[in-house]
């Protein structure tokens, strides 16, 4: 089987976007899908050029992608209200399509506050595609239920996020000289990751006075991280960090958090953020905000503790929870995690999964 994988976004090693798309295509090739990928040009560089020069580069790469869709059993678009050229050219020469769905049209308005000017029509080229596609795929069952209500007339499949269970994993050699104890946040420093509870919860009374907290992203809210750790020695900033290095920084932390909000309502869709697994995997105890998806899957494997969203108190008296617990107990709740995504939560499992998919899609299931 041949196929044609389109993602507009800027996806950098890091991000976890660029995780998410990898890992589910080398899990495909091992299954012995010739996969292509699709991105523009600029994917390589620092930063991405804008106005027309960015539209160019989307452009471009669709255009390379359908001269190469003679021989292609299935595309599969990872969703971009600017991949309506290949969704409709999917359609008219009936080639069998696959979107992929990871948030509500919201998340676009809040990273391109400019494009709400054009709500309508950005809205109208996402849900065009989502209506178009043979198959949906999205991360939570929240969010299938909204693209249900955007006029799909095919139930989208569930495949949520996941981890690398052979990276992530205890006991990584620690490649960092950081004191100890220290809480954990990685991942984009945008505004929806709720970057400001989680400094407002370390200035806090009820933050440990000797918890350190580090943070490791790039992103919006950095000029706001690196002032805050000026003023207090007990907060270090380390930016971006290779994706290899990040197991060893999990791995020796007292617990991780995903502080996220429900800026724009995006929350209420469900998130399946990659730091809980990843956390998981490398047996520590995790913090996260109670949304649907990820505070289910804490609770479920009863691995961490969920707190109310946009609440610094709350946040800060769970890390305080954490370190009274004791050393055994941490351990448990870390090794629950571990155990528990390595049965049902592994990229080779999404992959699989995605694979199945494909095989009903072009070849009847057979």
């Amino acid at each position: 089987m041949k196929l044609n994988y389109l993602c507009l976004d800027v996806t950098r090693e890091g991000q976890a976007s660029y995780t998410h798309v990898h890992e589910i295509i080398s899990g495909l090739r091992r299954r012995d899908i010739e996969v292509r990928l699709y991105q523009p040009y600029y994917v390589n560089r620092s930063e991405s050029p804008k106005g027309i020069f960015r539209a160019i580069g989307i452009l471009a790469c669709q255009i390379e992608l359908l001269l190469q869709l003679k021989d292609v059993d299935c595309i599969y678009i990872r969703s971009h209200f600017g991949a309506f050229f290949t969704t409709l050219m999917a359609k008219i020469l009936h080639k069998p399509l696959i979107i992929e769905v990871n948030g509500p049209y919201e998340d676009l308005f809040i990273a391109w506050p400019w494009t709400a000017k054009f709500r309508a029509l950005f809205e109208w080229l996402m849900r065009i595609q989502f209506i178009w596609a043979d198959s949906l795929v999205t991360v939570t069952p929240e969010l299938k239920e909204w693209l249900l209500l955007q006029g799909v007339k095919k139930k989208p499949v569930i495949i949520p996020n996941g981890v690398n269970i052979d990276i992530f994993r205890p006991g990584v050699p620690f490649g960092f000289q950081l004191p100890k104890p220290y809480v954990i946040f990685f991942g984009a420093l945008a505004a929806w990751q709720g970057i400001d509870t989680l400094l407002q919860a370390f200035e806090s009374q009820l933050w440990p006075k000797n918890v350190y907290l580090v943070i490791v992203g790039d992103g919006k809210e950095r000029s706001r991280v690196e002032e805050m750790a000026k003023r207090q020695t007990h907060l270090i900033y380390l930016g971006r960090v290779p994706y290899q290095v990040m197991p060893g920084l999990i791995g020796e932390s007292l617990c991780a958090v995903s502080p996220k909000n429900n800026l724009g309502g995006r929350s209420t869709t469900g998130l399946s953020p990659l730091k809980v697994y990843e956390t998981m995997a490398c047996a520590i105890p995790i913090i996260v905000t109670d949304f649907p998806g990820q505070a289910d899957l804490v609770r479920n494997c009863q691995c961490g503790i969920v707190v109310p969203p946009e609440d610094p108190e709350a946040l800060a008296s769970a890390v305080n929870q954490l370190v009274n617990m004791g050393e055994d107990e941490r351990m448990e709740m870390g090794n629950r995690g571990r155990n528990f995504v390595e049965k049902y939560h592994s990229w080779d499992i999404r992959a699989g999964a995605t694979y199945k998919l494909l095989e009903e899609l072009c070849c009847g299931g057979k």
